[in-house]
């Protein structure tokens, strides 16, 4: 079969299920679905809600590492919906499900507008698309056919039967036939209700069906039109002005009945006009266009902005009745600079992108990006701290005890709501592939691509020198330190196994030492005295010195035994501390050869045979190819062993 039948084939099976009888029927027969399944009337928020938790909810536990070193221990609950999609995201989508979850039981968030407040390019508008994707996703709903809000068909149940209804279904009905129902079920079925044709309708953000979008209007030429729709001008001269057939219910709160109603940039409009927003989410009802009567309203009302307009809309007193009325939910950029290379691999994957893509790239781009959204500590230096917020162990230099992220936190508000946006990484990667004529990025050119941007796009001159240290000095400083480290990786033969051996080493005569024991050779199986010296040439490379070593050797002892007392399987890179001392320690034990086998102009056959098995050990096991191998290496050479 050809690829053109085949498609066919997938062509004709998705009309054939298209083709499936949808309901049609009257009051009678949707009273027995009501009666099999009461959910199919429930209200906007419990639809959404439901449907987003259908695809399950797990929660980070203990073993996890971002739960213990980025949420301090605490429960995290991570929504399968959004997790392939949205990364370091896990507080805002935790606050949005709970505004959801409160609303799904008609509590007082069931009345509120959820406000989704962060910078430009933070994924506000990419997390109410995604969310109206789930609308988009859920089962159709049953409505009065013909209907232009597509209200539900327990509307034709009279009020003085409502509470008889409550009683035998266990439903209470909300919100009352809107005008153009109700005039033709007197003039069409006689006011006999059980007669109005029901059918089923479906969500569709492109035809309009259940999501309503509502962007910024120019305060000139502003119209609630837009919001509850209009008279239909043609039609005033066939009928009264109070007749609901000249009603033309096109607004976004028309269509976004039963789902949702977006404000793009909310507070961009005038105030006057927020106050249908207020209506409906209050009383839930909004005017009708002329004369009519009020009509109801159940929907989720998503409202998003930036923080400047947030802050210049709060400022005025005046408008305390709307603040009231608005949940909150901060969506502020990754601080998570591993959280942060997850949004660029799916950006990159959903594009055309066919590159090779140096390992470290994306991470040294993240790196900047978070550097330029951290505030200020008077505790740390700015990489210190991008490191303790991405989840590293960091010790005071000199002493044992940790640097606390809930610390750093305490120093500022509201962090992540300022700094370089994802867009503008994006755009430097975009450059940096255009600029490379071997098809490929390094951190060396996306690198030199941000200081070009920085230097072309930056405006504010203050904001411009910081970036440019960090891009020019911090990341620099650091990325040597980082490649230091893999070369050498490459370079040391078992490079694992002896990082491992001196793990071990270490933990056994820390151990022995802190227990006052001796320690078992594991050749002879003499109990020896615990090596002090060998103890101090692993310390003194993360400045353990004195007096600390005592604390230092306690502390990492019980850590690793509390981790066994769990089950976990420790390695040597189970404690960031003694993972950098021993990374350090086995780097300053080659520097020397490798200096000479990476920069040698004239190698021996065998420093020429350590340097090629260097290469491919980098191309095989790190990532890299021929040419960004060639690149880093040359760097390095420039960079980190310099002839004196």
């Amino acid at each position: 079969m050809t690829t053109t039948n085949k498609f066919l084939e997938q062509i004709k099976k998705h009309r054939d299920s298209k083709k499936e009888e949808k309901f049609s029927g009257a009051l009678a027969d949707y009273l027995e679905l009501v009666e099999a399944d009461a959910s199919i009337t429930v209200l906007a928020h419990r639809r959404l809600y439901d449907q987003i938790m259908s695809r399950g909810v797990t929660t980070l536990d203990e073993k996890d590492n971002r739960c213990n070193k980025i949420f301090d221990g605490d429960d995290v609950k991570v929504y399968n919906y959004f997790s392939s999609q949205f990364f370091g995201m896990e507080r805002p989508l935790e606050k949005v499900m709970r505004f959801l979850r409160s609303a799904s039981m008609k509590g007082e968030e069931s009345r509120q507008v959820l406000l989704l407040l962060g910078p430009v390019g933070a994924g506000k508008s990419a997390l109410v698309e995604h969310i109206k994707s789930a609308l988009e996703a859920c089962r159709p709903i049953y409505v009065l056919s013909g209907c232009p809000i597509r209200e539900e068909p327990l509307h034709l149940i009279p009020r003085s039967l409502r509470a008889d209804f409550t009683e035998s279904y266990g439903i209470k009905i909300e919100g009352d036939l809107c005008p153009v129902c109700r005039h033709r079920l007197i003039h069409e079925f006689d006011g006999d209700y059980t007669k109005f044709p029901i059918t089923q309708s479906s969500f569709s953000v492109r035809g309009r069906k259940g999501v309503g979008v509502v962007p910024p209007m120019d305060p000139n030429t502003q119209d609630t039109s837009l919001l509850i729709g209009s008279e239909d001008i043609s039609k005033l001269d066939l009928y009264p002005e109070d007749d609901p057939r000249v009603l033309s219910l096109n607004g976004a709160f028309n269509v976004g009945n039963r789902g949702i109603v977006e404000f793009v940039e909310v507070f961009k409009n005038e105030i006057e006009f927020l106050h249908t927003m207020i209506t409906a989410t209050q009383e839930k009802n909004v005017p009708s266009p002329g004369k009519q009567a009020m009509i109801y309203f159940d929907g989720v009302i998503l409202a998003h902005c930036n923080e400047a307009e947030w802050n210049k809309f709060k400022a005025e007193h005046t408008n305390e009745a709307i603040l009231d009325r608005i949940v909150r939910v901060n969506v502020p950029y990754s601080l998570e600079f591993d959280q942060e290379v997850k949004i660029y691999k799916k950006l990159i994957d959903r594009s055309d992108f066919d590159c090779h893509i140096a390992p470290h790239t994306l991470e040294v781009a993240a790196m900047f990006a978070v550097l330029t959204r951290l505030k200020h500590s008077n505790k740390v230096d700015p990489v210190t701290k991008m490191k303790i917020y991405n989840g590293e162990e960091i010790v005071e230099k000199g002493l044992i005890k940790k640097v606390d992220i809930n610390d750093l936190r305490e120093e500022v508000e509201e962090e992540g709501m300022t700094g370089i946006s994802t867009r503008f990484i994006m755009k430097a990667i975009d450059a940096a592939l255009s600029d490379s004529a071997k098809g490929m990025i390094t951190p060396i050119s996306i690198r030199d691509a941000l200081i070009k941007q920085v230097k072309e796009q930056v405006v504010n001159a203050d904001s411009r020198k910081v970036y440019l240290q960090f891009l020019q000095k911090a990341l620099h400083e650091e990325y040597l330190s980082i490649l230091e480290k893999e070369i050498t990786k490459a370079f040391v033969t078992a490079y694992e196994e002896q990082a491992e051996s001196l793990f071990d080493n270490y933990l056994d005569h820390a151990e022995a030492y802190v227990n006052t024991t001796k320690v078992r050779d594991h050749v002879t199986s003499e109990d020896m005295e615990p090596d002090e010296k060998f103890m101090q040439t692993i310390e003194e490379q993360i400045g353990i010195k004195g007096s600390a070593k005592n604390n230092f050797r306690a502390d990492i002892t019980s850590y690793m035994f509390a981790k066994l007392r769990r089950g976990e399987v420790i390695d040597w890179r189970s404690y960031g501390p003694l993972r950098e001392a021993i990374e350090n320690k086995l780097v300053a034990s080659v520097r020397d050869i490798s200096r000479i086998v990476t920069k040698s102009k004239s190698r021996d056959v065998k420093q020429q045979g350590k340097f090629n098995a260097m290469v491919q050990t980098l191309i095989e096991d790190y990532g890299y190819n021929e040419d960004s191998a060639e690149e880093v290496i040359k760097f390095a050479s420039n960079n980190l062993w310099r002839d004196s």
